[in-house]
């Protein structure tokens, strides 16, 4: 382990990467987009040349395309952005179609040069964690054929997780850099709604996951109140820290925290655990959870009951994410509840978000993994419905304005089958 300065050991880094024939860096996102080192690369002209990051960027929290840092770098990921639409349109941003389960593995086998970590300040006992991004990090920093940097931030907590000691890393500097915050912001009237209907399907004693954006905190808002609860989910949000505080929260394993120094400030308490997406996201620990109620959303879903979580006018912005990987983990929990949260409608209800048909290459869920879809027009229990009562109750909980255009659709297509 060698310890220098943060401008010399990201050139110490970068010599270390473009000295191989792949050029291949791990980089760490979520809530654990590693700042300083972006900031590094930028300062100095021709430091991120033909070095390609890998790593997971999430849309609506890492908002950078860091193969924009030089004409020769590119980038991969699980995840298309309007952030980086224009690096994949351009094809300096390769996109692999994997759910975040995959994901980890994929890290742990694809080829690397190098890696960086930011981590939290060493503990009584020599160790670092991973903080609030220690999810997929550990795929990486399990292998033995990476160079490892370690970036001690005091800003980062240590959790209660994956931990190594400094030694585990070939290199090591030190910066006081802020973290990145993430805000889902304010409900929406149409998930104030959705929050109340999330509430009347999830059981007593549930255990709760919940994604990205406005379905997350309509979950935990939805649940407020509740006693005994425990949280089970890829990530964490600041709503959390209402549940804490109320005692409602028994126990939370979690593998990313994105929120503001509120959240951060919260998650060295004895109830929260972080665990790698290889445990949080494994459909076989899933379920084995009783009573577990997945809460994720998607862009549209059709009369078939599919749902497209990932293209709009049929182009790529998004990815699958842990969606279908907690939607299959709740559908086999005892009591579990999988749930796709979405409003009915959007741009002023002039375009309905339950329509007939996907487009052609758009489906992010097929049928058979869509159990509950909630709007804030009811609740839709597909479950076990055939063909033409699933269409029924996606219908009964689309916009008023728009359930006689989709009656119709319905009646059309379904003669045609």
């Amino acid at each position: 382990m060698i310890r220098l300065p943060i401008d010399q050991a990201v050139e110490q880094l970068a010599r270390q990467v473009t000295s191989r024939r792949g050029g291949r860096l791990f980089v760490p996102f979520g809530p654990g987009e590693v700042l300083a080192l972006k900031a590094t690369l930028e300062a100095t002209h021709g430091l991120a040349d033909r070095i390609c990051f890998v790593g997971a960027p999430i849309p609506g929290i890492n908002r950078s395309d860091w193969s924009a840092l030089s004409d020769t770098a590119t980038s991969e990921g699980t995840f298309v952005s309007g952030d980086w639409r224009e690096a994949f349109e351009a094809g300096r941003f390769t996109l692999r179609p994997l759910t975040w389960f995959q994901t980890f593995h994929w890290l742990a086998a694809t080829p690397l040069d190098a890696a960086v970590f930011q981590v939290s300040p060493p503990g009584p006992d020599g160790q670092v964690t991973l903080s609030v991004a220690s999810d997929l990090a550990p795929a990486v920093m399990r292998r033995a054929d990476v160079f490892k940097l370690a970036i001690i931030n005091p800003n980062l907590p240590a959790v209660n997780g994956p931990a190594w000691p400094l030694e585990a890393f070939d290199l090591v500097c030190e910066t006081d850099h802020p973290v990145l915050d993430y805000d889902a912001g304010a409900l929406d009237p149409a998930f104030e709604v959705i929050a109340g209907h999330i509430a009347d399907v999830a059981p007593e004693g549930a255990s709760l996951q919940f994604g990205v954006g406005k379905a997350g905190v309509a979950a935990l808002k939805g649940l407020r109140g509740r006693r005994g609860l425990k949280i089970h989910s890829g990530m964490v949000t600041d709503p959390l820290v209402d549940l804490l505080d109320e005692a409602a929260v028994d126990s939370v394993v979690t593998g990313l925290a994105a929120g503001t120094a509120r959240l951060r400030e919260r998650l060295g308490d004895r109830r929260i655990r972080f665990e790698p997406s290889d445990h949080t996201h494994d459909i076989r620990v899933l379920a084995s959870i009783p009573r577990l109620v997945a809460v994720n959303s998607a862009l549209e879903i059709d009369l078939f009951g599919q749902a497209n979580a990932e293209f709009q006018n049929g182009r790529q912005i998004s990815g699958v994410g842990g969606l279908t990987d907690f939607l299959r983990g709740a559908r086999l929990s005892d009591g579990g509840v999988p749930i796709i949260a979405l409003p009915a409608s959007a741009r002023g209800d002039s375009i309905s978000r339950i329509v007939p048909r996907l487009s052609p290459g758009c489906v992010s869920v097929p049928r058979a993994d869509v159990g509950v879809v909630i709007t804030e027009h009811g609740v839709a229990d597909l479950r076990g419905l055939d063909l033409d009562a699933r269409a029924r109750a996606l219908i009964d909980i689309a916009g008023p304005t728009h359930r006689d255009r989709l009656a119709t659709a319905w009646d059309e297509m379904r003669r045609s089958l």
